[in-house]
């Protein structure tokens, strides 16, 4: 009897010690990077929900005037304002700020909703393979969950006092904060808001596609001062390469 219940005791042992190493084993395939064995060449293997990132349809791209076409287009109908107590947010991968208000943007007979706003070091979108110093990603949803996404260059120069408030209250290590006062979105969009747009994806898994991308052509200004200080909150470059356009266009607005 106390063999079988050894036994019985050492084969449960084994078992948890087995299931603690699939889960410790199943977090890590679930763990992405942008860069060494799961970067974004290998985000497709991660996970199986993960799929999208190898079709045919995948964002950021490279803007190029071989695959702009010039037309008349909507002008952009946003309603932006103060951001109040946002939540700013370092997730490991970015410093994203979560808002509460419902800022709206219309485009397509379609209105969808301001959910959160994050940054990427390089841009991830090129223009002729050019790339920017920083971007910022303004995510929507519709109310059946569709995606529209606002791009948003920085270049260098005079600094951003918005840009302040978000990169000089975000943690230095993962984690989240309450922002105690206000960041006006209006003064994070450039004042002529013309645009590029083309149907793409996420930039991060699961890369879903489906996304309306909406790139501002004229670039703001950020200081060299603050964007560095958002490089070294990252430690690292957070931009996924740009993607193959395939047979997609990019639309432009005149």
């Amino acid at each position: 009897m106390k063999r079988f219940i050894l036994s019985i005791l050492s084969f449960s042992i084994v078992s948890i010690a087995g299931e603690q190493a699939t889960l410790q084993k199943n977090t890590e395939v679930h763990h992405w990077s942008y860069e060494g064995e799961n970067g974004p060449e290998n985000w497709a293997k991660l996970n199986p929900e993960y799929f999208w990132c190898s079709l045919k349809n995948q964002s950021p791209v490279d803007i190029s005037d071989k695959y702009k076409v010039h037309a008349k287009i909507e002008k952009l109908n946003i309603k932006y304002d103060k951001a109040v107590n946002p939540e700013i947010v370092n997730n490991g991968h970015t410093i994203q700020v979560n808002v509460l208000e419902d800022f709206k943007l219309n485009i397509r007979g379609k209105e969808y909703h301001l959910k959160q706003f994050h940054f990427h070091t390089p841009s991830e979108h090129t223009v002729n393979g050019k790339y920017y110093p920083l971007e910022m990603h303004l995510v929507h949803k519709d109310k059946d969950g569709n995606i529209a996404v606002i791009g948003v260059f920085f270049k260098e120069g005079k600094p951003n006092p918005e840009l302040d408030k978000v990169f000089k209250n975000a943690s230095k290590e993962e984690g989240s904060k309450v922002f105690d006062g206000s960041i006006n979105l209006n003064a994070l969009l450039p004042v002529i808001k013309n645009y590029y747009t083309y149907s793409g994806s996420l930039t991060t898994p699961p890369c879903t596609e489906g996304v309306l991308w909406i790139v501002l052509k004229q670039p703001i200004t950020a200081s060299k001062q603050q964007i560095d200080l958002f490089k070294s909150i990252m430690k690292h470059n957070n931009n996924r390469p740009t993607q193959p356009i395939n047979s997609r266009y990019i639309l432009e607005s005149n």
